[in-house]
Parts: structure tokens; C-alpha cells; sequence
């Protein structure tokens, strides 16, 4: 099975064929396509399709009236959309290319019947190429026994396609679900209780860099030092914006992931000094629960000019970051950048996949809790 970009895994769907066909001595083929169109101008016709690889002498004749491949040695395929599954009830097979499968109309019944027919011969072969989406059909597939994943992406490519394309590509989707899922044949997925979605994120993802009215530097230390620590987690956040009479309009921004891993006390403090100062950040924010005194120690040694502030958890992370996912579903939290890794831990928060601490994400939460969440005295007013 290949998981890939458009830009290369129609090419390696059709040379598998030419393999089976030629190499692997394999006589009736199965061609399984979105559509009829889809078959014949991606599979068959196109650039890279079975007409128009390998050498002249060994292609094949398309009979279109027939659905029906020939080719020279013998070998016979038959073409089937996923439109129609009980098209493929009847006729058998010692090899088949199932493409774009996540596009399929029915994707279950179709690759159920599919592989039913897959019955001659001593190893049937199916191969599997489609661009990732979390559909369940896919997901299912991927826990199969005896499955081989190869995974592709559009850079893999990059010699076969213009320079001018990889760029707009990159500028348009770089970062984006989309274009790790388009681009990058990644397969991204929302997970059950994940306090975070990938659609929130995405909605919160602005090209605008913001004039904040306020800058802090998160950080959430590490305990321990060295190659195999957990990361020190730092977030550059501000705020914009001001409290009206009737409710409050402000905003946090994320603008920056400096987040640093295998570092020494004096390493991370230095990062995190370092980013204050570019940043003109008002303080540093430092969870205290595993350093104490010495976080804050340690940030005054590289600088004492630059104020830190102490916070303290005395509830779980998941707990603390309720709250602020709450922020992103009402709109109050925008990213200004596509930050893979940062999203890649808030969208496992409150799931069982959360395995290492989410460094990033706790320092994301503490941030946006700080800015957002703090109270705040109420306006009162004197009576002369």
C-alpha cells in the first residue's frame, strides 16, 4: 500500500503492474478507479499510466468499448470503478491496482469484493495508492494483517515537476493539515477526547502578525537534562485588544514555538532570555512545580533584568487546557504561523496517546491561561 501525494504515486501504482505483468508472471489484472474518467485519464492515459510507460513494445492495447487491457505477452486487465462494486462479483484475479481508494464512492464494499476475487495463483498481490484522509474505510485498512505501507511525498518528486509549482504549493499549504495530508501523504487524524481538533487549528491559523499590546515568554522546564529529557516547552505569546463595557474582546496570539530539547538548565534559560529580548517580552512565565526557586534562579543568572513570574499546577494538564481549548472554539486564540509540532501535542491532549509530556502544549496553555484566564479586579466605582 502506498500513502502519497498525487505528484508520485500514480507512477509507482502503474510500474508495480508492469512488475506483476513482466517480472512476476502474473496473467489477469484487476484496475480498480474512482471512475471510468478517473481510470482511463489517470491510470491508463496519463503521463505516467500504463500506456505510456516501458518500453513501446511491451504496452498494452485498450480496448475502451471492453474495459480491457492486452498486453503483448498475454496478460489480460480488467477495468473497475469503485461506482459499481458488484461489478467485481464474478471475475477473478492474480494481482490488482486499487487508486485513489480514500476517493472511493464505496470504499468498503468495493475493496471487500475486490479482494474476494483475488484468488488465483499461489500469492495474489493487491497494491493500495491514494492521498491519506481519515476516512474509517482507511482507517480499518491500516489495521490489517500483512500490510506494507510506503509512503510518498510531492518533494520526492520534484524533478518531474515545475519549480514554480513546488513553490506555490509550499506557500499556499505549507504547514496546513492539508498540505501534510496533500503534500506530505501524511495521515492525520482527530483522536477520541482530544481536547483540541485539527479543524480548531486550523480555523485559528492568521497570516497577520498582530501589534500586541502585551508579550510573554512560557516556558515549562524540563526535570532532568541531557539527550534522552523531556523538552523545555517555550511559547512567545501576546495579546490585543481591551475590555468593553458588556464583555471582554481581547485576543491571544501565538507568534512563536521556541521550544528546545537536550538542553542544560543554563541552555534553555538562555533560549528562553534570548527569545524575551527579541520579543521585547514584558516577562518570562516559569512553571515552578519541578525547579522551584531554581527555574527562576536560573533565568536571573543569564539576565536579572528581564522579570519571571512563577506559576505553580496544582491540577492536571488536561484539566488546565480545558479551559483554554474552549478559548480556541470561540475564536479567542489565533496562531500566527502553522506550528507542526506545537499542534501535532495539543491535538493529543486528553487522549490516551499522550505518551510523553506534551512540553510544547503546556507551555501554549499556561500562556494563553495567563493572558486570557487571569482574573482580573472588577471596575468599581467611588461614590463622592
Amino acid at each position: 500500500m502506498l500513502l502519497g501525494s498525487c505528484a508520485g504515486k500514480t507512477r509507482t501504482g502503474a510500474e508495480w503492474i508492469r512488475e506483476q505483468v513482466f517480472a512476476k508472471g502474473k496473467s489477469r489484472i484487476a484496475l480498480v478507479a474512482p471512475s471510468i474518467n478517473d481510470a482511463r485519464e489517470v491510470m491508463l492515459e496519463g503521463e505516467s499510466g500504463l500506456l505510456n510507460i516501458g518500453y513501446p513494445s511491451e504496452r498494452p492495447f485498450f480496448s475502451p468499448s471492453r474495459r480491457r487491457l492486452d498486453w503483448p505477452n498475454g496478460a489480460v486487465g480488467h477495468i473497475f470503478t469503485a461506482e459499481d462494486p458488484d461489478g467485481l462479483r464474478g471475475p477473478q484475479f492474480d494481482a490488482a491496482w486499487a487508486d485513489e481508494f480514500c476517493a472511493w464512492a464505496y470504499p468498503e464494499q468495493t475493496l471487500s469484493n475486490l479482494r474476494l476475487a483475488l484468488r488465483l495463483g499461489r500469492a495474489p498481490q493487491l497494491v493500495i495508492t491514494t492521498t491519506p484522509r481519515p476516512i474509517p474505510a482507511l482507517k480499518a485498512l491500516l489495521k490489517s494483517r500483512g500490510l506494507l505501507i510506503s509512503r510518498g511525498t510531492t518533494a520526492d518528486n520534484a524533478d518531474n515537476l515545475a519549480p514554480t509549482f513546488l513553490s506555490a504549493m509550499e506557500d499556499a499549504y505549507g504547514g496546513t493539515r492539508l498540505g501534510r495530508q496533500e503534500l506530505g501523504g501524511e495521515y492525520i487524524e482527530d483522536l477520541d477526547g482530544a481536547l483540541w481538533t485539527r479543524a480548531m487549528l486550523e480555523t485559528a491559523y492568521t497570516s497577520q502578525r498582530p501589534n500586541c499590546s502585551k508579550i510573554i515568554i512560557a516556558i515549562d522546564p524540563p526535570v532532568t537534562s541531557g539527550e534522552n529529557s523531556d523538552a523545555c516547552g517555550i511559547i512567545v505569546a501576546g495579546t490585543q485588544g481591551h475590555y468593553g463595557a458588556s464583555s471582554c474582546r481581547e485576543k491571544a496570539f501565538i507568534l512563536h514555538d521556541g521550544t528546545v530539547e537536550g538542553r542544560s538548565p543554563e541552555g534553555w534559560a538562555k533560549a528562553a532570555v534570548q527569545l524575551a529580548r527579541q520579543w521585547e517580552a514584558d516577562y518570562i512565565l516559569a512553571e515552578t512545580n519541578q525547579g522551584g526557586e531554581l527555574v527562576s534562579s536560573v533565568l536571573n543568572m543569564v539576565d536579572p533584568s528581564i522579570p519571571v513570574r512563577s506559576v505553580y499546577a496544582s491540577r492536571s494538564k488536561t484539566i488546565r487546557a480545558e479551559p483554554v481549548a474552549l478559548l480556541y472554539e470561540k475564536g479567542r486564540v489565533a496562531h500566527c504561523g502553522h506550528f507542526q509540532a506545537l499542534e501535532d501535542e495539543l491535538t493529543t491532549l486528553g487522549t490516551e496517546a499522550m505518551r510523553r509530556s506534551p512540553d510544547r502544549a503546556d507551555a501554549l496553555v499556561w500562556a494563553v491561561s495567563e493572558l486570557l484566564l487571569k482574573s482580573r479586579a472588577a471596575p468599581r466605582v467611588r461614590h463622592l
